[in-house]
């Protein structure tokens, strides 16, 4: 099926979302089959002890412990609210903030962050006038510490939608923030696999929505799945790569096949150097990510850097592009916003 298309399915008993663009596999979430912290959760965590030389500290969670890097005016034993912004690592402290979103389909309210904005992808001056006013009524009286973010997705939206979604998120964010006695707690749950889709692909609008059994079946996302737990990225002319993760780092390799010209070398790595960041984030890996590309003019580095500088420019995971190695490999570092794929339907 051509057009942005998404697909609510379930693997085993978990819930699965699926973003298709023209037949593509772009986006996927995989609900945990434990019960780790999902991503978006808010805790009242309790201070426990700092950590030096790290620049952070651990934070009590229930059953749990998380790791802060904000430390001002913390001290051991004081309860403090944070927020899960991804997967902790085996073995490893949930990682956590102290910067709260709280997250709806058409806003979003900013504890310590005051101000009133509207999404830039909204261009039409008439709608942005109509937002700015439902943003101020929605507001009115508020605490002057919190801000509101309306997102791309009002454009086209009901006034009363986005007014209920603005007084839903509010009223939220003033009862957390007011709920800060007692030893830890989970206080507003993380968002799933179909609430994330819901919530965060609704712009642009979807061209159809899928949501019964076998619909990735009919559509073939299981076996793009099934390619994605494999190492092997296949590209075109015979040229592909593979993607393995270890503990340390992700490694990746660039081959061009049976054409070995340095035509061919720049030809492929253009080609995997676009296809890295959609793998990346489908197979859910970060951290450390070191790329051995296939062998090119060393002249040609400046070309695959703007292409992988333009390739990582959309993509919402934060990532640093560090660059080349005196040997020839090319570091970067994305940061974990998702458990890996492989882990999760392991």
């Amino acid at each position: 099926m051509q057009g942005r298309v998404i697909l609510l399915d379930e693997i085993g008993e978990r819930e699965v979302a699926a973003l298709l663009i023209d037949g593509r596999l772009e986006e996927l979430l995989v609900d945990p089959s434990d019960d780790r912290p999902l991503t978006g959760a808010i805790y009242r965590a309790i201070a426990d002890r700092p950590m030096k030389g790290m620049g952070g500290m651990f934070v009590k969670l229930p059953g749990a412990s998380g790791f802060l890097r904000q430390t001002d005016g913390l001290a051991p034993g004081r309860p403090v609210l944070v927020q899960v912004t991804g997967p902790a690592e085996p073995g490893k402290a949930v990682p956590v903030t102290t910067r709260l979103l709280f997250k709806s389909r058409h806003a979003i309210v900013t504890p310590g962050a005051p101000g009133l904005n509207i999404s830039r992808r909204i261009r039409d001056s008439e709608i942005r006038a109509t937002l700015e006013a439902l943003a101020v009524a929605g507001m009115a009286g508020a605490d002057a510490g919190l801000g509101l973010i309306l997102r791309s997705a009002c454009e086209g939206a009901e006034a009363d939608e986005i007014a209920g979604d603005i007084a839903q998120m509010r009223g939220l964010a003033e009862a957390v923030l007011a709920d800060l006695v007692g030893g830890p707690e989970l206080l507003v749950e993380g968002a799933g696999a179909r609430d994330t889709a819901w919530r965060d692909w609704a712009e642009p609008a979807p061209d159809a929505v899928e949501d019964r059994k076998g619909c990735f079946a009919d559509h073939g996302v299981e076996d793009m799945i099934e390619a994605l737990l494999g190492p092997r990225v296949d590209l075109d002319g015979g040229a592909h790569m593979m993607v393995e993760p270890t503990r340390a780092l992700v490694a990746v390799d660039v081959n061009t096949g049976g054409d070995s010209s340095p035509a061919a070398g720049l030809k492929t790595n253009i080609a995997a150097a676009r296809e890295l960041p959609r793998q990346l984030r489908l197979r859910g890996l970060g951290g450390q990510i070191v790329v051995d590309f296939a062998p090119m003019p060393k002249r040609d580095r400046a070309v695959l850097d703007q292409v992988l500088r333009a390739a990582f420019k959309g993509e919402a995971a934060e990532t640093n592009l560090a660059g080349w190695t005196t040997i020839g490999l090319y570091e970067l570092v994305r940061k974990r916003d998702r458990a890996p794929l492989a882990e999760v339907l392991a």
